[in-house]
């Protein structure tokens, strides 16, 4: 295949994979003008409208839709093998992709992260935040995070971290303003911290178990809303309410009497973290580095 035809393919499936001749531009390296004018080529040759394109987007057309099923695949395996070969060098090199939520960043990816980098400056690490399911394959993500190994079928599950729970807490400026709740039911009469989960179609739901094992869940009212568990985490420090977060996310602040504490008994623990990825997909030499740096080691 002429040089030119790689390089007007690889122009395509990158508009067609982000959507968007600038982001595309931009992993390219190009001026979004030269990768319209490649594009318009590829159709003109190819006789095809590949690209329905609007002032606001850009969307495959069915033509350029199979192209991107048949063909995208085909120069993803020539990817994988040319990163293959980086396992012939001393180190490994390129970059990992990973979406999560903001806690994963903060209890698992950020206390190895450093050293990691430092062992191997020929990576680099991209962590995306996002609490939506999001199609790793889709949107081209070497691996996602989820709480406990069930995953969707041709996918792996490698744990990252040790088992966890949620954490009810408030500062002890709240607590000279309000007693402390006795059970989940007397969070009605006290000033709790939304989380907005948009891909719930609301707030955050406050998970507990009864003594006799039976989960209940439920919504609680207050006067701030965040949209990440750091930003709540924040507001509890700051007196605004009490906020459920991750244990491990409070525990320093817990240790240090900045936060208390309440409704330990009621808060069931989780499976820990673990990062998916497609079974069937030829990873890395970087990727492979990076799971075994983050696996949990009992």
């Amino acid at each position: 295949m002429p040089r030119d035809h790689i390089n007007e393919m690889t122009a395509f499936l990158a508009v067609a994979r982000e959507r968007s001749f600038t982001r595309a531009a931009a992993e390219l390296g190009v001026t979004p003008s030269a990768l319209s004018h490649t594009i318009r080529g590829l159709e003109e040759r190819l006789g095809l409208r590949l690209l329905s394109r609007t002032t606001r987007n850009v969307a495959t057309t069915d033509a350029g839709e199979r192209l991107m099923r048949r063909v995208g695949p085909l120069f993803e395996q020539v990817s994988a093998e040319l990163d293959s070969i980086t396992a012939l060098r001393d180190k490994p090199a390129g970059a990992v992709r990973i979406t999560c939520v903001d806690a994963a960043i903060e209890l698992i990816f950020r206390p190895k992260l450093a050293a990691f980098l430092q062992k191997y400056p020929d990576i680099t690490v991209e962590l995306s935040m996002d609490y939506a399911f999001v199609d790793i394959v889709a949107e081209r993500f070497d691996a996602g995070v989820r709480i406990g190994e069930a995953i969707e079928k041709d996918m792996i599950a490698t744990r990252i971290g040790l088992d966890w729970r949620f954490c009810v807490v408030g500062s002890p400026a709240y607590f000279e303003r309000r007693s402390a709740p006795g059970s989940p039911y007397e969070l009605g009469n006290h000033n709790c911290i939304n989380m907005r989960m948009t891909t719930a179609g609301g707030n955050l739901r406050w998970e507990f178990r009864k003594p006799d094992g039976q989960d209940f869940a439920l919504r609680v009212a207050g006067q701030a809303t965040f949209s990440n568990t750091v930003l709540v985490l924040q507001g509890a420090v700051d007196g605004l309410g009490l906020g459920y977060v991750p244990y491990g996310l409070a525990q320093p602040y817990i240790d240090d009497g900045r936060l208390i504490e309440v409704l330990s008994e009621w808060c069931p623990e989780y499976e820990g973290y673990h990062l998916y990825y497609p079974s069937r997909k030829q990873h890395s030499p970087a990727f492979a580095a990076f799971v075994e740096a983050m696996r949990y080691r009992a």
